[in-house]
This record gives C-alpha cells, structure tokens and sequence, in this order.
C-alpha cells in the first residue's frame, strides 16, 4: 500500500472518529435535555397540587422569620427596632402605615365567604408566633417545601408536637372562646317576627343575610307571602 492510500486512510478514520465524537456528545445533550424536562414536567406538576395561597403563606413566613430576626438583633445592639425600620422606608409607604393604624375599623365587610376566613386564619395565625425561632429555621430547612404542608403531604409523623407548643395551642383556643363569650349575648326574642328559622345559629344567619340582601328579597318574599309569585 502506498502512502498516499496510508494517507487517505488516516484522514478517514480522523473524520470518522471525529464524527462519532460529536454523535456522541449530542446524544449526552438530549439525555441532558429529556432529563432536564422530565423535572420541570415533575416539579410543574408539583406546583399545581400545591394550595391555592402557598406562595403567600410562604412569603408571610419569611417576612415573619427575617423580621424577628432584625428585631433580635436591634434589641442586641439596644436600639429601637420600631424607628430602625422606619428610616428604611419611603415618605409614601410611612404615610400608608400611619392611615393603617388611624383606622378605627380595617375590616371592609364582608364580600364572601373564603375572604372571611382568610382575614380570620391572619388574626389566629398572629398569636401562634414560633417561640424557638433556632428550632424554626432547622425544621424549615430540614424539610424544605414539606415543611408547610399541602394536600399530598402527610404531616403526621413529619412533625415532633412539643408540649411547649401544645400549650400554646390550648391558651389561643381558650383565649379564642373567652373572646367570644365575652362578645356573645342572647338576644331578646320578639314573639311577633316571623319564624323563618330552625334554631338559634339558623336565626342568626338569617339575619345576616337580610342585613346584606334583604333589600334585594323583600318583595320577593313578600309575593311568595300572599302566594301571587310567579
């Protein structure tokens, strides 16, 4: 064989290894990729069984960790953690905090019923503050996004109940039936009004409901009164 035959045969099998070398490399790319999409397909998936205010619980959560941080450590160093975080704010946001405060009563009303309990679970969850905030910050963590629950978690078993914490649950229930006993009265009955109840939860409901749509269902009910409704 001569050398230039020699020749063409090594530049064929440069070629080829050559070749074969990026073949490899772009199957090692779309195993990388099928890889890459095959997570994202999971985590996406993840995402949409995760409760609708999941985010907002989270953000409310780190807000509350970062800021009990800084107020430690302002208290460390003695100083007001109040007028700390005011020179870290804007003239506009101090002045919406000042009207915040000013109002004698923040609740709009009611609009509807997942409203309600939102602004409800707000005032429960303030008073359930973490006490060991070092603990705290293991656990979450620890347990990364397991760590605040969703409808496919099993939280039984994840979570070690301290009696610490388990008191501090009873005294806010406790404190939650004070307050309402404190707020509750029975009313007078009137012997005239319409009976349109069952019992007295039923009663007060009824009247909850006329004080917002009773303009809307007097005549209506008034003609299924004198049976002319259609």
């Amino acid at each position: 064989m001569d050398s230039t035959n020699t020749e063409k045969l090594k530049t064929f099998a440069q070629k080829q290894a050559e070749r074969m070398a990026r073949l490899k490399n772009l199957h090692n790319l779309r195993n990388e990729a099928r890889n890459h999409n095959h997570q994202e397909v999971i985590a996406e998936d993840a995402r949409k069984k995760l409760p609708a205010n999941y985010e907002n619980r989270k953000r409310q959560a780190e807000w509350l960790l970062n800021d009990q941080k800084a107020r430690a450590e302002a208290t460390e160093k003695g100083l007001d953690y109040d007028r700390v975080k005011l020179l870290n704010i804007s003239a506009t946001e101090a002045e919406l905090l000042e009207k915040k405060k000013k109002k004698k009563n923040p609740d709009m009303g009611f609009s509807d019923f997942e409203a309600a309990t939102e602004r409800q679970y707000k005032r429960l969850i303030k008073n359930l503050a973490p006490k060991d905030m070092e603990r705290y910050q293991e656990q979450k963590e620890k347990y990364g996004d397991l760590f605040y629950g969703g409808p496919n978690v099993i939280i039984h078993g994840l979570h070690e109940d301290r009696p610490e914490a388990v008191d501090n649950m009873v005294k806010d229930l406790e404190d939650q039936i004070a307050k309402r006993d404190k707020y509750s009265r029975r009313r007078t009955h009137n012997d005239d009004a319409d009976i349109d109840y069952i019992n007295e939860r039923n009663a007060k409901f009824n009247k909850k409901l006329d004080r917002f749509y009773g303009e809307h269902t007097t005549e209506i009910k008034q003609n299924l009164e004198r049976g002319t409704a259609v």
